[in-house]
């Protein structure tokens, strides 16, 4: 008899601790008036998003089409989504800035595929950022904040924005109006115009400093845990939808479905062209018989998927070890196989060397090595699909394996930057270098004639020793500030969260191999990241408040004769 009354008990205990959480402050029991006041909300906010949304389109179409007679439907199409676009972002500014991350990784896809590489759909991202941000400006002014956020990067970054302005003002202007370099004789060494180089500063400029806005962007969209669990969550689901259709773009050149660079001959075997597209992205080489391969994915040429690669080694492995749903660290296991297989099959170096060794320095710096619960299942895992990889392309792995040795012992990448870095120093014209985009990738089409593929003896031409020292104080602060957050976060998922946002950010920072910080995804990534990373202790405060009206009372009068 006595069991059953304690059983009985311990229901009713249970029923009233059930009460008891379902009273606190996260889950209030709205009335029937103000749940009907919420949706008439939510009703209103979608008739004022489709009437917008309508206006703008049908009010741009119109506009597009008037524009038709002159640039054909690609001009049409391009002005209607624009203008579209910016109006939508503006508006709102947080919807905009989820479009331009998830947009980011198929941009090289949708400007091929859809527009025929139309220069004006290569900045089709910037329609959905430039808005958001200048939005999001608008409002910290408002409230009479300061938009730069942290604090501590705010004076190196003016310092370096204005080196940069100096050197637009003092180098590239006297170019724009100096005579035309191909007009003078031979031998004369006098400033002269070579392109447009008011247009290459701009270019190079935005290249530099663009997307930093984006690490108040990212503070501002990132409020909450779930919030940022979504960010994660989604960057792991576009990681697999691009790496799966990295390994259907490989399947179709070598089963024969798409030619790639078989059909020709001499040199044309060994350059990327568009002309051997296949399924998506852009340029490609694919010419196996010459062991030459060198794929996109889904951007616009290899050297882009390589960094996306490497970017997603950091992005996939946060949340294979950090995430607290155990289904989504399989789905960020899955995210991380998939981006070794691409590693290997894409044919980039750079990517087969980075891609391995950032799960090594991650796993030591991070100190998952030690959580054995979660590193061996883990460390398991990546080793079956690794060799899962190598089964299935055996003579790839190999033949890559070979390549990266070979290129190795021919030209060792430290040899390659002392060059880059003998040359740069050498070949110095001032102060303030030869001009901010001369040596830029997106400043070609504008007369950018040099070739400079390390990213600090870039900026050593482009803006001069005191350029640099800048840039170096800018990423120096930003990696110590981050360092310090990271430093502060308590709780064991955010804390592992921040660890791998920090080492990207500090590989990303000092890293002066090629120049990925130019363009995307790692010019989006990096800036966006820090912007997370330093939000990261305000949504530990806010883990923490949630758990404080389920501490008892006995335990919170405790607490408050100890204080």
């Amino acid at each position: 008899m006595p069991k059953p009354k304690s059983k009985s008990k311990s229901k009713l205990k249970s029923q009233r601790k059930s009460k008891q959480q379902t009273a606190t402050p996260e889950t209030p029991q709205l009335s029937l008036k103000e749940q009907l006041a919420l949706k008439r909300q939510a009703a209103k906010a979608r008739q004022e998003f489709i009437s917008l949304a309508s206006s703008t389109f049908f009010g741009s179409l119109f506009l597009g089409l008037l524009l038709f007679p002159i640039g054909g439907p690609k001009a049409t199409a391009g002005v209607t989504l624009g203008i579209t676009s910016l109006v939508l972002s503006s508006k709102y500014p947080r919807q905009a800035l989820w479009a331009f991350l998830i947009y980011m990784p198929f941009g090289g896809t949708v400007v091929y595929a859809l527009a025929g590489g139309n220069a004006i759909f290569q900045l089709a991202k910037d329609a959905f950022f430039i808005p958001a941000a200048f939005s999001i400006y608008q409002e910290y002014s408002r409230k009479k904040q300061l938009f730069i956020i942290p604090k501590a990067i705010r004076t190196p970054f003016f310092i370096i924005l204005g080196l940069s302005i100096l050197t637009l003002l003092a180098v590239n202007l006297p170019q724009q109006f100096a005579p035309l370099c191909a007009s003078l004789p031979r031998g004369v060494k006098v400033t002269c115009r070579n392109g447009q180089p008011i247009i290459m500063g701009l270019l190079g400029l935005k290249a530099l400093l663009g997307y930093l806005p984006l690490i108040t962007c990212g503070y501002y969209l990132i409020r909450t845990k779930k919030e940022l669990l979504f960010l994660t969550r989604l960057n792991v689901v576009l990681a697999l939808i691009c790496c799966i259709l990295g390994l259907i773009q490989y399947q179709f050149l070598s089963s024969g479905r798409c030619e790639g660079t078989r059909g020709l001959s001499g040199e044309d075997l060994f350059k990327a062209t568009l002309d051997a597209r296949c399924l998506v992205g852009g340029a490609l080489v694919f010419s196996p018989d010459v062991g030459m391969i060198r794929l996109p994915g889904t951007f616009v040429s290899p050297w882009h998927w390589a960094w996306f690669l490497i970017s997603n080694a950091f992005l996939t492995y946060a949340t294979a070890f950090s995430d607290p749903s155990p289904l989504w660290r399989m789905a960020g296991l899955a995210g991380m196989g998939v981006v070794i297989i691409n590693s290997f099959i894409s044919g980039q170096r750079i990517a087969l060397a980075l891609v391995p060794v950032v799960f090594i320095i991650l796993l030591i710096l991070t100190g998952q090595v030690a959580n054995l619960k979660r590193f061996i299942p883990i460390a398991i895992g990546i080793g079956v699909l690794a060799a899962i990889g190598s089964a299935m392309f055996p003579d790839v792995v190999q033949e890559r394996i070979d390549s990266f040795v070979g290129r190795w012992n021919a030209s060792p990448p430290t040899e390659f930057i002392a060059h880059q870095a003998e040359f740069t120093s050498k070949g110095q014209s001032g102060i303030f270098g030869s001009g901010i985009g001369r040596a830029t990738n997106s400043a070609r089409a504008y007369g950018a004639d040099a070739l400079i593929e390390t990213y600090y003896p870039k900026l050593l031409f482009e803006l001069g020793p005191l350029g640099v020292m800048g840039f170096l104080g800018l990423v120096t602060a930003i990696t110590y500030v981050t360092f310090k957050t990271y430093r502060s976060v308590k709780e064991p998922n955010l804390r592992s969260f921040a660890a791998s946002f920090w080492v990207f950010i500090l590989v990303i920072s000092y890293n002066t191999y090629w120049y990925p910080l130019d363009t995307d995804p790692v010019a989006v990534y990096y800036w966006f990241i820090i912007g997370v990373l330093v939000r990261l202790p305000e949504i530990e405060r806010q883990e923490k408040e949630k758990l404080l009206p389920e501490i008892p009372i006995k335990d919170k009068q405790k607490k408050r004769r100890k204080v």
